[in-house]
């Protein structure tokens, strides 16, 4: 081997076992076999010799880029597997140490929905679904809502756009009282349902969102009254907030899937806030014996059956039974909120165990 092939291979070889990284050793490969390497003009050069002695002197080249090529493999294994093992050494976890435990939360909406559940189930209801986004016929027309009423408005409700003028208008539900007509349609009576979930409507502030949760409620039987709905409704109220005595008021209103109407106030507190104390009344939820016209658009005979439904804010229970301020404060994910306001996840209510 000629002295400067000679000089090329021990300089290339000191390179690699003096470099201690991958990045070094890259920069070792590119000099002994770049396109600017001193070996890599020497065999561009091949043309340039004389034809009896190209041969041979191709031949040398070739076995040393050959043997070079191969050392420079076996270097970047070894430092391959010497980055792997720094690594792992680097992120070693001792497990004879004390482990960090981050404790989850269950949401106070979570925990309202749960108790609202544990509740009702204790007076025979059952938990019905429906999907977020409904026909026109079941959010508004079903329910006795006429065509001009303002919960219609697109300022109110988001509807969705259509394909072609022949199918239903689809929007997001603005109540729950779509899955109400829904059983109404699909099962025979008597009916005990509750429906919490997630409903839509175009509003935005300290007391309101675009998405919030409400809860309708129906019980559809033979021969039931306003007394009914009112001892359904106070038993409720009181086992929510867990005030024996809690003072409920029933107030004449106007909503058009129920006659008679009602809004129903429980007593409290404006200064202080307390519950169940003071000789002022905060609006709390609605209620009413079922329209007939809405029994008879979902097949079921008014002169027969007879049914109450009732709906409620889940954020407004939970504000009032936890304290909380402001709407915004359930969506924004906090972590230090959720943690103020969470509740242990395994110490919830249930359906068999109540609250």
């Amino acid at each position: 081997m000629d002295k400067d092939l000679e000089i090329i291979k021990q300089e290339t070889l000191h390179a690699l076992d003096q470099a201690q990284d991958l990045r070094a050793w890259d920069s070792v490969r590119v000099s002994a076999l770049g396109k600017s390497a001193p070996l890599v003009q020497k065999l561009k050069e091949l043309g340039k010799v004389e034809p009896e002695l190209r041969k041979e002197r191709g031949r040398v080249l070739n076995e040393l880029r050959n043997e070079l090529t191969k050392a420079i493999e076996i270097r970047k294994a070894i430092l391959e597997e010497k980055a792997l093992n720094e690594k792992l050494n680097a992120e070693a976890v001792d497990v004879s140490m004390p482990v960090s435990v981050v404790k989850g939360t269950l949401h106070p909406l979570q925990r309202t929905i749960e108790e609202i559940v544990a509740i009702f189930a204790a007076m025979n209801f059952k938990v019905a679904e429906g999907p977020n986004i409904d026909t026109d016929w079941f959010n508004f027309s079903a329910l006795n809502i006429d065509e001009n009423h303002p919960a219609r408005a697109d300022h109110d409700t988001f509807y969705l756009p259509s394909k072609s003028t022949d199918e239903q208008q689809l929007l997001l539900r603005t109540q729950t009282s779509t899955v109400q007509i829904r059983t109404l349609l699909e099962q025979e009576p008597p009916i005990r349902i509750i429906a919490p979930g997630r409903t839509y409507r175009a509003d935005h502030d300290a007391t309101h969102s675009p998405m919030f949760h409400q809860c309708e409620g129906m019980v559809v039987e033979k021969n039931i009254t306003l007394g009914h709905l009112k001892g359904c409704l106070v038993d409720f109220l009181r086992a929510f907030f867990g005030i024996p005595n809690l003072p409920v008021r029933f107030r004449s209103s106007y909503f058009p899937f129920t006659e008679p109407s009602m809004e129903i106030d429980i007593g409290w507190n404006r200064k202080t806030g307390e519950l169940g104390g003071g000789s002022d009344w905060l609006e709390i939820l609605g209620a009413g014996m079922m329209h007939p016209r809405v029994l008879a658009n979902c097949g079921v005979d008014p002169r027969e059956w007879q049914a109450f439904a009732f709906g409620v804010g889940i954020e407004r229970l939970t504000m009032l039974k936890y304290g909380i301020a402001d709407l915004r404060s359930f969506y924004e994910g906090d972590v230090r909120w959720l943690r103020y306001y969470g509740f242990p996840p395994f110490k919830s209510p249930s359906i068999h165990e109540g609250i």
